[in-house]
């Protein structure tokens, strides 16, 4: 098993920055990708960007440009921390976004959201 707790949501005008982070422990040995997914109010989940083991990144259309993923296998072997730095934000990324992890991590997988692993969620909200 794996536990994801997000942190670093908040309000913020638009054309700030955030940096959201999340911290996996647990059986991170078998984590082959991560990602953060934003869910908007009456909207479906959607990816917002993933990362592989080996550092290849997948970005939704509204990120690209503007945010940046990162991980940092950190020197505590018990823990994985993956970040999100958010700038430029813009109403329409106001929303719960999702920390997830995920054993397999195909292409597939990432984009579609059929990750294993879910965190409980940070809320991001922007303001005009």
């Amino acid at each position: 098993q794996v536990q994801l707790v997000e942190s670093g949501g908040g309000l913020v005008q638009a054309g700030g920055s955030l940096r959201l982070s999340c911290t996996a422990s647990g059986s991170i040995f078998s984590i082959n990708a991560m990602g953060w997914y934003r869910q908007a109010p009456g909207n479906q989940r959607e990816l917002v960007a993933a990362i592989t083991r080996g550092d290849i990144t997948d970005y939704g259309e509204s990120a690209k440009g503007r945010f940046t993923i990162s991980r940092d296998n950190a020197r505590d072997q018990a823990k994985n921390t993956m970040y999100l730095q958010m700038n430029r934000l813009k109403p329409d990324d106001t929303g719960v976004y999702y920390c997830a992890a995920d054993r397999i991590g195909t292409i597939m997988r990432r984009v579609g959201g059929s990750m294993d692993y879910w965190g409980k969620g940070t809320l991001v909200t922007v303001h005009p």
